[in-house]
């Protein structure tokens, strides 16, 4: 009798002892340089600035001249207006830009023009801006505004359409408008002319959604004979 009590101790004692089958396994302390690196791949790039210049453009003469335009070192930041007005955009944009003229038979002269060509896809700046108005329902005006765009003025009168939205506010708004904005126009001897460009702030006023900046050169080549042009526009930057 004494013998079977033993079994039952021993046994129960084992049972005591034992870890459960189902038990949850201890929780592993995560690397805190692994949680970092993590975080980091998956937040957004942080924008420099930097802009990928598109390649060299370039075009042969009737009279066997070649012209050549590419960029190098392009930056397009945007930033903050000195205005705070939601419709005004702002960036600070620089590079350099270089063009030759090889073949020609004289020494090359004439013209290169570097800038910036900005625009947003809804343009307020020749609308009535927005005007409060206490009457409900839907209504269309149509009137004519000066345009009045980074200081350059078409030609003309552009109509501009209203739209009542909400009962209570009425904006103006129209199609956008890309403007060319000239830096610099060198004249220039010689068949290697360069423009470096730092720190120069670009502004378009009155704009309603996304914006668009690319900057631009045009280079002409003149002779007793003739003129050659070539143009080269750069990457397209949307913010």
């Amino acid at each position: 009798m004494m013998r079977g009590v033993s079994v039952l101790v021993v046994a129960a004692a084992l049972m005591a002892t034992a870890a459960p089958a189902s038990a949850d396994p201890e929780p592993v302390t995560p690397d805190p340089a692994v949680a970092t690196v993590a975080a980091a791949e998956a937040a957004p790039p942080v924008d420099d600035g930097k802009v990928a210049s598109s390649p060299p453009a370039t075009t042969k003469a009737p009279d066997g001249t070649t012209l050549t335009i590419s960029a190098r070192d392009e930056t397009q930041m945007p930033a903050a207006p000195l205005t705070t007005a939601l419709s005004t955009r702002e960036y600070i944009a620089g590079g350099i830009y270089n063009a030759t003229v090889k073949g020609s038979e004289e020494t090359p002269e004439g013209v290169f023009e570097v800038g910036y060509q900005i625009g947003c896809g809804i343009d307020m700046s020749t609308g009535g801006g927005v005007l409060l108005n206490a009457n409900g329902g839907a209504n269309a005006s149509i009137g004519y505004f000066g345009l009045d765009f980074l200081g350059t003025l078409p030609d003309g009168l552009v109509p501009g359409v209203g739209a009542q939205l909400g009962g209570s506010v009425t904006v103006g708004l129209k199609p956008g408008i890309i403007n060319n904005i000239p830096v610099t126009k060198k004249e220039y001897e010689g068949a290697e002319p360069w423009v470096s460009i730092s720190n120069f702030h670009v502004r378009i006023d009155g704009c309603v959604g996304e914006s668009f900046i690319r900057s631009y050169a045009t280079l002409t080549h003149s002779t007793k004979q003739g003129e050659a042009i070539l143009s080269w526009f750069g990457v397209t930057k949307a913010v």
